[in-house]
């Protein structure tokens, strides 16, 4: 399969040329395809959770809550994690995907400063916070913000 020769399923999409109602022997002559009477075979038939006149579900349920559409996910790292390091070793996002200490980086990465930490590395990350850029300079180490 090549993406020169992608089609839809069989049956799936539907001809937007459809002659409606043009005589009985079309299939769709009379009714058009409508079937018989009712609110739905008339013109002007009603909008899409139109209920009638009753309150519409959207509307009779409570709306709750905010959602920022230009918030970042920071996934955040303990400075324990960064053990499994040699001594001298340059921390990446790239390299903490390749330990598996992150799976998925999203928006970015935080190192915290929680757990021991007596490694000197030279770290390169998004974010770090106050505590754990102190103990990574005070070994001999570099925080690098990228």
């Amino acid at each position: 399969m090549e993406l020169s020769n992608l089609q839809p399923a069989e049956g799936s999409k539907h001809s937007d040329n459809f002659r409606r109602g043009r005589g009985h022997g079309s299939g769709n002559g009379k009714t058009a395809g409508k079937g018989h009477k009712g609110q739905k075979a008339r013109s002007g038939a009603p909008r899409v959770g139109f209920e009638g006149g009753q309150m519409p579900l959207y509307r009779r349920l409570p709306k709750r809550g905010f959602l920022n559409r230009n918030t970042k996910e920071i996934i955040p790292i303990n400075i324990s994690a960064l053990e499994v390091f040699d001594n001298g070793t340059d921390v990446t996002v790239e390299s903490l995907i390749e330990k598996g200490i992150v799976k998925n980086p999203k928006d970015g990465v935080k190192i915290l400063g929680n757990g021991e930490f007596t490694k000197k590395l030279n770290v390169k990350a998004n974010a770090f916070s106050a505590s754990a850029k102190e103990k990574i300079e005070a070994l001999g180490g570099k925080a690098e913000v990228i």
